[in-house]
């Protein structure tokens, strides 16, 4: 048995199917993945993602301490309350540790992680505070939704009620707001990992069964981890462990622009290698890939070049519901382009190399 979220319950009775996800006991899907993907991409769904980790920064050197733990640059985020950032946790050779969300809190911050990477996030980050004058909160009392697509926010706010509605609607991109009366303590931000627009909200875990039971009545639908995975392939989002990992940089992984280069003279774990790695010219890229045949384009699979020659591998690959194709991420040389093969089931099948981003708000980024 596996670490289960204050939604559990609500899951089975919502005839969930649960499977392991990184030691978490999750719904995969609550009966048609396609459906729930297409609910995401056409009105609202929402997903259980409490399984991530909450981890919040606090002292007179915060600011300082992430300047240093994190490729991105913080100080982005503090011209404004609730602003939001994108950014990579590396080691000392550039590799990705983890990838992660910041939230400029006021006086401290709030940083969102991966479930899977918890024990060596949380303790990668303790071993680095040294003479920083900071402390580590972990905040497991807290729940996580998800709710996305093109009816998110209305469907959202109709729930919460329009003192809430009148904090969120401002909301640009990548910001978020603390709610207040009836939702003291509540996080909502404009956020997301589908491709679409709409809402992550933290709240305390006692109010998280209520509160998707009202958004179902509400008509957002329940959604399942599988459609969130196809969701964020389409949307060319990177999954940790597949996409990146400790063993290659955000350079090669489609992430270079989460790092700040700027101002020169910030310090930042694996700012020498991933410099030497730039001087050096960075040979490889994540790439999209598309298969406009039959079959499904899956992770591992190798890669050629035009003349049959293994030249990389797709990382993370499924077949695509908006699109009605198959779709992949794939690491390859950086100087491939137009078109390469992949190697399914023993054949060479030929896929279209594209840019890493499939689908945005609904819409084919294809061009054709």
């Amino acid at each position: 048995m596996g670490n289960k979220t204050s939604l559990y319950t609500v899951h089975t009775e919502m005839s969930a199917k649960i499977v392991d996800f990184g030691g978490w006991d999750m719904p995969i899907n609550y009966g048609s993945q396609i459906e729930e993907h297409k609910a995401v991409r056409n009105d609202a769904g929402m997903f259980d993602v409490s399984h991530m980790t909450v981890v919040d920064v606090t002292g007179t050197d915060a600011k300082a301490y992430l300047q240093y733990l994190l490729a991105n640059d913080v100080d982005k985020i503090t011209t404004k309350v609730g602003k939001a950032l994108y950014t990579a946790m590396l080691n000392d050779n550039g590799g990705v540790i983890d990838d992660l969300i910041v939230y400029h809190m006021g006086d401290w911050f709030r940083l969102v992680v991966n479930c899977a990477t918890r024990e060596k996030d949380l303790a990668w980050m303790n071993d680095r505070i040294g003479q920083f004058e900071v402390e580590l909160n972990e905040r497991p009392e807290f729940s996580m939704l998800a709710v996305q697509g093109p009816n998110a926010i209305e469907k959202t706010i109709s729930v919460l009620g329009e003192q809430a509605g009148e904090l969120i609607k401002p909301l640009g991109v990548f910001s978020g707001v603390e709610l207040s009366g009836d939702q003291e303590g509540w996080l909502a931000a404009r956020t997301g990992y589908t491709g679409e627009d709409g809402l992550e909200i933290i709240l305390p875990e006692a109010a998280a069964p209520d509160f998707w039971k009202a958004l179902a009545a509400a008509g957002v639908a329940p959604c399942g981890l599988g459609a969130r995975d196809t969701l964020r392939l389409e949307a060319g989002m990177n999954l940790y462990g597949n996409d990146m990992d400790e063993t290659v940089s955000p350079l090669v992984s489609n992430m270079a622009w989460s790092v700040a280069w700027a101002p020169a003279d910030r310090e930042f774990i694996g700012r020498k290698a991933l410099e030497a790695e730039k001087s050096a010219g960075v040979e490889k890229k994540l790439a999209g890939l598309v298969l406009r045949q039959k079959g499904v384009l899956r992770a591992h699979q190798t890669v050629l070049d035009s003349e049959g020659n293994p030249c990389g591998e797709i990382t993370s690959g499924s077949f695509s519901p908006t699109l009605g194709l198959s779709i992949a991420l794939a690491r390859i040389p950086k100087s491939l382009s137009g078109s390469c093969f992949v190697e399914v089931r023993g054949k060479q099948v030929p896929v279209s190399v594209v840019k890493p981003s499939f689908v945005r708000s609904g819409k084919s980024l294809l061009g054709d």
